[in-house]
């Protein structure tokens, strides 16, 4: 009698060869799915709220390539929008009228930037933003806070010292102890220590970076004194505040978390959903801080594909979408109906979770508070979530594959997408 050896997955063969030429077999390391472990997904193709893997399996999706595809997969006006501008050319690395378009349009829809240049991601974005405002300033520290992430530039990969107000660690290999010493990390949404850190080296801090909800430690919303404290203590202080709005600009709202939360920024980081999808971001703010940028001032920045024509039209077409009447509100009420499913759905069971939602973006906790700074995120149950969404892949529901990563809903998904995710949820926890 001969043994029938099951088939090996797509999934595992495309990932079993990409480790061949790709560190990891992967191009950014939270796809590999070593945080919830198994075998990361190989996607095909996506169409309106939904993903097909390599082996053909139809997943409900709550990632959107990270918040890109806030009106879903595939949007016909995006596609026919990328289509006439590809057939025009992909790329001219010279001005185009489309992304004078666009720059028009993000001035019109964020009152806080009067001038903007586009680029390609949102790590070019905030590390540009961040040489902008040394450059504007002439001074050399930056403050940013525990769990917010700002890209991969050296200056930005770095975590808290061993006590309050220490220099800067650096949290990758590779990184100078030198370029990360001019960092210093607060708790974010400590109020007092961001007085202290000012009271001690005003005169130092050429800005002050926060990603007003944060976004990569899961779902952590601000508390309003923080926020004044922020501005309060950058005017006084003559540092450039700069609000990192990569994933919530236009996910949050149609001004984004600056307008949700009512609070002016000095500059401001743009990706994701001004994209459509594709590889377009934006940093912008004051006139008298932007006209630092060469070729009018000292300050350099350039990029071949910055404005690329095709990145425009997939993100000038997605941004048309978003401005119809009553978009947020329901964008917002689909993601609220999923917490409080989810959340009501634990609690029948009796399982410590908890859930919130801003705009189109939201938050999941094996916690039975909602976490308020990096140290309560950290001490919510990992390993609960990641029986969780592995229970979740298999009923068909693709979260981000990490307890540590917001999630994001689309105008694409409808009232009964929502229904079944809590209903596989809610069967899922009464065998918990």
């Amino acid at each position: 009698m001969t043994s029938h050896n099951p088939k090996v997955s797509n999934n595992e063969s495309l990932f079993d060869e990409s480790r061949k030429v790709i560190p990891g077999g992967v191009n950014s390391p939270v796809r590999a799915f070593r945080s919830v472990g198994g075998t990361p997904l190989f996607f095909q193709r996506g169409q309106g709220a939904y993903v097909w893997d390599a082996d053909g399996k139809k997943y409900t999706d709550y990632v959107g390539s990270w918040g890109p595809m806030i009106v879903g997969h595939c949007h016909p006006e995006v596609v026919k929008a990328v289509q006439d501008a590809a057939a025009q050319g992909l790329g001219f690395g010279a001005p185009t009228a489309s992304e004078l378009e666009l720059a028009n349009l993000l001035c019109k829809l964020l009152p806080s930037l009067e001038m903007v240049r586009l680029v390609s991601s949102g790590t070019e974005a905030t590390m540009s933003a961040i040489r902008l405002a040394r450059g504007f300033t002439g001074r050399s520290r930056i403050v940013k806070f525990e769990g917010c992430y700002h890209g991969h530039s050296d200056g930005l990969l770095v975590k808290a010292g061993s006590g309050a107000l220490t220099f800067g660690q650096p949290s990758s290999s590779g990184v100078p102890a030198e370029i990360a010493a001019l960092t210093t990390v607060l708790d974010y949404n400590d109020a007092a220590g961001l007085e202290k850190a000012f009271a001690v080296m005003g005169n130092e801090i050429a800005a002050v970076i926060v990603e007003v909800v944060a976004g990569n430690m899961n779902l952590v919303t601000p508390k309003r004194e923080f926020l004044e404290a922020m501005r309060t203590l950058c005017t006084k202080h003559g540092a450039v505040l700069i609000l990192d709005e990569v994933m919530t600009g236009f996910r949050v709202g149609l001004q984004g978390a600056q307008g949700h939360y009512g609070i002016k920024p000095d500059l401001v980081t743009l990706g994701k959903v001004m994209g459509g999808g594709l590889p377009a971001a934006a940093f912008g703010g004051r006139r008298d801080i932007m006209q630092c940028l060469a070729p009018l001032g000292a300050v350099y920045q350039a990029g071949t594909l910055s404005g690329n024509p095709v990145a425009v039209a997939a993100g000038l077409a997605t941004l048309k979408l978003v401005q119809q009447p009553g978009f947020y509100e329901r964008l917002s009420q689909l993601a609220k109906q999923l917490t409080e499913g989810l959340t009501a759905a634990a609690k029948k069971h009796n399982i410590p979770f908890c859930a919130q939602s801003v705009g189109g973006m939201f938050g999941l906790y094996f916690s039975k508070a909602l976490p308020t700074s990096y140290a309560e995120v950290m001490s919510c149950d990992k390993e609960a979530f990641n029986r969780f969404f592995h229970a979740m892949l298999d009923a068909g529901v693709y979260l981000a594959p990490s307890a540590f990563e917001a999630g994001f809903v689309s105008a694409a998904h409808s009232d009964a997408d929502i229904a079944a995710t809590v209903a596989a949820a809610d069967k899922i926890f009464s065998n918990w």
